[in-house]
């Protein structure tokens, strides 16, 4: 054991001693700008390389517990696999990995706005060798969102080995996200819309041609692994007739109305299955909810782009294969209805998986409902005599609406379904839906899913630079504790004392349990600090006095700014559930305000 500890100690030294030779030498032959260039094409790759390991690991997975030991006659292991995928799933996370994983978007998000862009260096590989188990045993959510935290940890990490700032760590961190939708539905420049709408990444000249490079290169790193069989992709469809702008009006308002849904849903799952409880309990109880739903609805397993390709190439057959209602197919009301509940009951397996441990993300579920809601739409109106309807085209247009009201993507559902269909023939239907979409879901809900949690805390990081200053900004950091504290049954002579030891000129008044109570300032006692004949008979109690303002440690910034602005003060007490934290003064808070712009407004 001795001679393997002095190995890898040696290694470890060897290892350290070539990186350092790496960096200077770095520093002497390549700029900033263009080390830059190379880190982004680096995550682009490598957010490829996520994306085909892990659909190629479900691909192989699913195959294996579908066609060997799911027949007709054997679909009540549909009762169980969903709970024995998630039961694997929280055996890895909380005994090998021992840390929790977290959502995908929502957690780039929350570093970005909480963690200065770093993201631990587990997240690498947490979700890569969890994920597929939550997914390939039939949990409903998507890959896309593990795929984005692990490119996202790659870039982060990178940014920190090499010193890089909070603008470039941020910058990789896009470069991944823009990878990831890039490489698995071949669509870069819907990556890197994705990257500006929804991981807020800002464009300008320093971040564009990243962004270009680490998208193709995915894209690239794809293609050579990937045959086109198992990429998502549809051929060139029929473009809008005027005649139709009523119908894709409606479908938006639709989609619009299920996007609220399903944010009601997920946001009402999620508080439940926060409660506390065993965690086998929660994972059984909720596993068994799950399999009951997929049992009923088996398209419900798994990602479910198989559906997608089913309603498109019109292969409505293989929906119903292998399941207690083949052959449902033929008639059409029954398969309508079947359907419908398919993308109702989407949104409560989805939040169902997540709630209860499982590894995945929203992506793809908005993907699977927006396809079944268009095409069931089409088909309502066909029958009801609008024959020139185009199902494939609300089919695929289905898909851009509930991304746009489910994601607040507008620009990246267009982009993606317009690449995917290796054309722009649909891009006048897409604006028309997804902007239908959006306002209907944004009269409800401000925020979408991603940002909703962040949001309600005043954590979200926008496109509003000084927003984002607040944002980052932890009162921690800001907090001032040098403030000597008073008992009230102090007496005046007792407060001299304090007074004559003390740099500031205020003394917040505490009790024994450090509860608030009131504040002094040196200017109230000034007038009588040296009449000794009141130094006994008057108590501080008597002398202190409410503070104009005071604010909680939980909150935001931007509302510890609104305070100092309703009560002009300079300084306010921080409170912990009325119990004193500190002080928090005005101007320490605006020189670091303006700090933190500059560094966040460079180019």
């Amino acid at each position: 054991m001795r001679e393997v500890a002095t190995f890898l100690r040696t290694l470890q030294q060897w290892l350290k001693k070539q990186f350092d030779a790496f960096v200077k030498w770095r520093l002497e032959h390549i700029s900033h700008r263009n080390f830059v260039l190379i880190l982004s094409v680096f995550v682009g790759f490598s957010s490829g390389l996520v994306a085909v390991t892990m659909k190629n690991v479900v691909h192989v997975l699913q195959m294996l517990l579908l066609s060997k030991y799911i027949h007709p006659i054997e679909q009540y292991l549909y009762f169980i696999l969903p709970a024995i995928g998630i039961l694997i799933t929280y055996f890895i996370i909380h005994r090998i990995i021992r840390k929790g994983v977290g959502e995908g978007v929502p957690l780039i998000l929350y570093s970005l706005s909480k963690e200065r862009g770093f993201i631990p260096f587990y997240h690498t590989f947490a979700s890569l060798i969890t994920a597929p188990f939550t997914v390939a045993f039939g949990g409903s959510v998507g890959l896309e969102g593990p795929t984005v935290i692990t490119g996202s940890a790659i870039g982060s990490n990178l940014g920190k080995i090499f010193h890089l700032d909070f603008k470039m760590r941020t910058l990789l961190i896009g470069c991944a996200a823009a990878g990831t939708v890039s490489s698995i539905f071949n669509a870069p420049i819907a990556g890197i819309v994705f990257a500006l709408e929804v991981i807020m990444i800002d464009l300008n000249t320093a971040s564009l041609i990243p962004l270009l490079m680490a998208s193709a290169s995915a894209s690239v790193t794809s293609r050579l692994f990937l045959d086109d069989d198992t990429l998502f992709h549809f051929p060139l469809v029929q473009g809008l007739h005027p005649s139709d702008v009523p119908f894709y009006m409606l479908l938006g308002i639709v989609a619009g109305i299920f996007s609220v849904y399903f944010t009601v849903t997920f946001l009402s799952i999620g508080k439940i299955t926060q409660r506390k409880m065993n965690p086998y309990v929660r994972i059984v109880f909720g596993g068994a909810l799950l399999g009951l739903l997929v049992f009923l609805f088996p398209p419900l397993y798994g990602e479910g782009f198989e559906l997608i390709n089913s309603l498109i190439d019109g292969h409505y057959a293989n929906i119903f294969s292998n399941t207690l209602f083949e052959g449902l197919e033929a008639q059409l009301p029954l398969m309508l209805l079947f359907l419908a509940g398919v993308a109702i009951f989407k949104a409560v397996a989805t939040s169902v998986t997540i709630g209860i441990g499982g590894v995945g993300g929203i992506f793809a579920p908005t993907l699977f409902m927006g396809s079944t809601i268009g095409f069931v739409v089409a088909k309502v109106l066909i029958m009801l005599g609008f024959e020139n309807v185009s199902v494939v085209n609300f089919t695929m247009v289905g898909m851009a609406a509930l991304m746009g009201g489910n994601m607040r993507a507008p620009l990246t559902a267009i982009f993606l379904i317009a690449e995917i269909t290796n054309g722009y023939s649909l891009f006048v239907p897409l604006m028309i839906a997804v902007s239908m979409s959006f306002l209907v879901s944004r009269y409800m809900f401000t925020h979408s899913v991603y940002n909703f949690r962040l949001a309600s805390r005043g954590e979200l990081l926008t496109h509003h630079a000084d927003r984002n200053v607040l944002t980052l900004m932890r009162m921690e950091q800001l907090l001032e504790k040098n403030l000597v504290c008073i008992k009230p049954q102090m007496s005046l002579g007792q407060l001299v004392q304090v007074i004559k030891s003390s740099t500031r000129n205020i003394f917040p008044v505490v009790d024994e349990e450090e509860n608030f109570l009131g504040i002094i300032f040196l200017d109230d006692v000034r007038d009588i600090m040296f009449d000794t004949s009141k130094y006994d008979r008057v108590r501080v109690e008597e002398l202190m006095r409410a503070p104009l303002g005071k604010v909680e440690v939980t909150d935001s910034m931007e509302k510890v700014v609104n305070t100092f602005k309703d009560v002009n003060a300079w300084n306010l007490p921080v409170l912990e559930n009325g119990k004193y934290r500190g002080y928090i003064s005005r101007s320490q808070l605006f020189t670091e305000y303006r700090k933190l712009l500059m560094e966040f407004s460079e180019d």
